[in-house]
């Protein structure tokens, strides 16, 4: 597959072993009544978003939790992702975001780290909301180790998704590897704070390629935190998202469906340093 990234072939060839593993049918099997479930792209639940990656689909989820809420939508379905270095003002955006989403019992996916995800989760929980947490290794391993609590939380009352088996532990490669399904199991991946260099542009730029709409919440000019955000505003790869509304008009857009496949250029902007601009007004 000379089209993939190294970080997609590396997890490819992981799977492709797993396929061959003595062990992973009693793995599997071990899961039945217990702790963790597995889903098939033949199961009732399996989130059919994933399809749209094509070659890159995973071919087996393991779950923790109520996999229903796999079941909605793409529109029903939101990803919010950003810096985990992040400030309080992003913070506050990605809690209120979250919150406005929960009240329209819309799902915030996102991957249980520090910053933004966190704040985006711990506010969905909090308003009785339903949130899923993609994880880059196994459930049984929750990452990062201060997040333990709060996944454990998640996995209670919402869901925790991976495609690696329990045991697995999350390797460097598998960070990124894990970002495609961030794009695809929401209709739209929102910024509300992160650099250029982060690699939350890798599910930008995997939105885009599955047609799924972006949002971005403007921040200072002067935020190194927000310039990524601004730099998607700037260039046109992201809507100006200020408040919850304006999400979900993104995320009921008949445009999430129709979009184009590929955005050309989208990697190629993402590898240069942003230049000094204006990015609008913050919330």
């Amino acid at each position: 597959m000379p089209d993939l990234s190294r970080a997609d072939a590396l997890m490819w060839r992981e799977r492709l072993a797993a396929r061959v593993t003595p062990d992973l049918p009693d793995r599997v099997a071990d899961t039945q009544g217990g702790e963790f479930g597995t889903l098939i792209p033949a199961d009732k639940e399996w989130p059919a978003g994933l399809d749209d990656l094509g070659e890159r689909a995973p071919y087996l989820l393991w779950t923790r939790g109520a996999t229903s809420s796999l079941t909605a939508a793409l529109s029903d379905r939101v990803t919010i992702t950003g810096s985990r270095a992040s400030t309080s003002y992003g913070e506050h955006v990605a809690g209120e975001l979250a919150t406005g989403l929960a009240d329209e019992e819309r799902v915030v996916v996102s991957r249980g780290a520090y910053g933004i995800e966190g704040a985006a989760h711990k506010s969905v929980l909090a308003a009785s909301g339903q949130t899923i947490a993609v994880l880059a290794g196994g459930l049984d391993r929750p990452y990062p180790a201060g997040h333990s609590e709060l996944l454990g939380r998640i996995g209670d009352v919402g869901l925790l998704v991976s495609e690696l088996p329990p045991g697995a532990a999350p390797t460097r490669h598998r960070f990124p590897a894990r970002n495609r399904l961030l794009a695809a199991l929401s209709g739209a991946t929102v910024i509300p704070e992160a650099g250029p260099r982060s690699g939350t542009m890798t599910t930008v730029i995997a939105a885009h390629v599955l047609g799924r709409g972006v949002g971005a919440v403007p921040g200072p000019v002067t935020s190194a935190t927000s310039s990524g955000a601004n730099q998607l505003i700037r260039q046109g790869f992201a809507q100006l998202i200020t408040e919850p509304s304006e999400l979900l008009v993104l995320l009921d857009a008949d445009e999430v469906s129709s979009r184009a496949a590929t955005v050309p250029g989208v990697r190629q902007q993402f590898d240069r340093r942003p230049q000094r601009g204006r990015a609008g007004r913050s919330l």
